[in-house]
């Protein structure tokens, strides 16, 4: 479990970084116009998207001692490591060369995390049948996951409160935890690897992998439900700065820590949803899980934004209507994060599910086709989130006098990023629960550790 957890830390740091701050980074320190920088977010998922298929098809054909996962993970770390420093280095010249540059080194960065993250995610199936220990391993996975993007985040709080050259030394470091707990992982999970379930090898055409797909009903209710989930997630974490800064009134040095509490909530949920899916089932604690998450976010479209007044060293501790109001976003978005667990563990303790539906248990070609699509859906969520905010009258850094007019958008913008933040998602997790009412989850949480 230890060595399991830790193979999606360096990967779950990662995504957190990018997530919250990739964005932001483009449009400000960058210098990127909003439109460019969706763009480039929505490449990043398109070519992670892409390069799934075949990584997943190779790693199902991998023959080692150690089994068909591992090397892809120890040959992945390295490269891994260097692109996620190299990613936040803002080079020189105009917009055309560093969007040149964030292309090459997103494809870069992306091939090295797929190379990483899907044989790890394949692992979950083949190393025990049992839908317990399953449910557990995932709960050790994304626990690894959060608690590493906490650290991550509370890294980059750190290192940004001090200016926006904090963003290469965060890379750096981000690039070696992301390294280092890799091949810690493989190190710790070889032993189990050797004898996990190897997947049944033999050709198949793409066509055949369609129908393969489409022929699994189970998994086109895991992969639609992953979708809405983290699109709605994803959409969240990238508008979330701007949302805090511009819409919120948060002062830029205190906005960077106003993360971390939707972290520490997330990683209580995971326990908490963990322990209760195997009491009352997976699909109910979604349901559970996802409501508080609707909620929240109809909550957060509606928060009234600080005083301009509120100085920087005394907004997490002014009292009256301010302190009242501060109180209520922090608690707000610890609501979103305790609900918003659910959409790191309940598709991916699904998944399985729907694998062994398959007589030949692939597992690395479903969970590529299950990431494959969720990162286009991502990519272009991202991508409409660029195309609103420039309809709307968004001001980037590179289109901007200077920055107090950046922090001052329009009203239409400001509306726009509120329904971002609200809205949109909670429109896309009330789509995923509506899917899965027929899910056969009667009696899974009730399997014996036997």
């Amino acid at each position: 479990m230890i060595s399991y957890g830790l193979g999606d830390a360096g990967t779950g740091l990662a995504a957190t970084q990018l997530g919250f701050y990739l964005f932001p980074f483009f449009t400000g320190t960058a210098g990127l116009p909003a439109f460019i920088a969706g763009s480039l977010l929505m490449v990043i998922k398109i070519w992670d998207a892409i390069n799934d298929p075949l990584i997943g098809w190779l790693s199902d054909h991998t023959k080692t001692r150690w089994g068909p996962r591992l090397p892809w993970m120890i040959g992945a770390s390295i490269p891994l490591g260097i692109a996620l420093g190299a990613i936040w280095w803002v080079p020189p010249g105009g917009i055309a060369q560093k969007t040149t540059y964030y292309i090459f080194m997103s494809i870069l960065l992306m091939t090295a995390y797929t190379g990483v993250n899907l044989p790890y995610a394949a692992l979950s199936t083949e190393l025990t049948e049992n839908t317990a220990i399953r449910t557990r391993l995932n709960a050790a996975r994304f626990t690894g996951s959060i608690l590493a993007g906490f650290t991550g985040l509370i890294v980059a709080a750190w290192l940004l409160s001090k200016g926006d050259s904090g963003f290469l030394l965060m890379g750096k470091i981000t690039g070696t935890i992301a390294a280092l707990s890799t091949i810690l992982s493989c190190w710790g999970l070889a032993p189990f690897a050797k004898k996990a379930r190897q997947p049944i090898q033999h050709s198949e055409a793409l066509l055949d992998q369609v129908k393969r797909i489409l022929n699994n009903g189970r998994f086109l209710q895991v992969i639609g439900l992953y979708l809405l989930l983290w699109c709605g997630l994803q959409l969240m974490q990238t508008v979330s700065l701007i949302f805090l800064e511009q819409v919120m009134h948060v002062p830029k040095e205190i906005s960077k820590w106003i993360p971390i509490p939707f972290q520490l909530s997330a990683l209580v949920g995971l326990q908490v949803w963990s322990l209760s899916s195997n009491k009352f089932g997976r699909v109910k604690v979604l349901f559970w899980g996802g409501g508080l998450w609707i909620c929240a976010c109809l909550v957060a479209m509606c928060l009234p934004p600080l005083s301009t007044t509120v100085a920087t060293t005394s907004a997490l501790f002014t009292y009256g209507y301010e302190g009242l109001k501060m109180g209520l976003l922090i608690t707000t978005i610890m609501v979103i994060g305790f609900g918003a667990s659910t959409a790191y563990l309940i598709p991916w303790s699904l998944l399985p599910d729907a694998i062994d539906a398959d007589p030949d248990h692939p597992a690395g070609l479903y969970t590529a086709w299950m990431v494959l699509i969720q990162k286009i859906g991502i990519g272009l969520s991202v991508q409409l989130l660029g195309l609103l905010l420039s309809f709307s009258g968004y001001q980037s850094l590179a289109e901007c006098e200077n920055l107090t007019l950046c922090l001052n958008q329009p009203t239409t913008a400001q509306i726009t990023i509120r329904i971002c933040m609200g809205l949109i998602p909670a429109l896309l997790v009330s789509f995923g629960l509506l899917i899965m009412r027929r899910w056969p989850d009667k009696g899974a949480h009730l399997q014996a550790m036997n």
